[in-house]
């Protein structure tokens, strides 16, 4: 009788713990991502962390940013330019949506901001393609380095929260 209770205790206590080892870093968290950022990305491993989202708080919406982009190691980099002010993209923008980047940046001002690497997180073993991107420039009077890619969970949730920054259209 006492087994009965047991195992759906057990299994109820697996799936918590694997709950709070898979989730996503909230803001103020510090996730990996390689940076390369640590979460923003490198392609080959983790050295800061970006913190996927928005934050909290939203900036002034002012970047002056040079992101490079490498769909695949045979492709030619693409070299994007995006300039905001006030959280609108101004005409020197190369970028193919600035204004949603330009509204990225200026409801989540830290998405490209690096953070300390966690070596305890847990990220699922998969592969999300060759691209890599490096993001440099500042971020309302911040200097930002970030680079991204796709080498496991952690740094693709930090690639997709920053898709619209880095110019990519989410099929990668």
């Amino acid at each position: 009788m006492r087994m009965r209770f047991v195992r759906p205790l057990l299994a109820v206590l697996a799936v918590a713990g694997l709950a709070a080892c898979s989730g996503t870093p909230t803001p103020g968290s510090t996730g990996s991502a390689s940076q390369a950022p640590s979460s923003a990305p490198s392609s080959s491993s983790p050295s800061n962390t970006a913190t996927p989202g928005a934050s909290a708080a939203t900036g002034a919406g002012n970047a002056e940013l040079s992101i490079t982009l490498v769909e695949t190691p045979e492709s030619a980099p693409q070299t994007l330019t995006l300039v905001c002010k006030d959280g609108a993209p101004a005409a020197e923008s190369s970028h193919p949506s600035a204004a949603k980047a330009c509204t990225t940046l200026k409801n989540g001002p830290t998405i490209l901001s690096p953070a300390p690497t966690r070596t305890d997180q847990a990220c699922t073993m998969q592969y999300g393609g060759p691209a890599t991107a490096k993001v440099t420039g500042s971020v309302d009077g911040k200097e930002v380095s970030a680079s991204f890619n796709r080498t496991d969970g952690c740094q693709i949730a930090l690639w997709d929260a920053a898709k619209s920054v880095l110019g990519s259209d989410g099929g990668l």
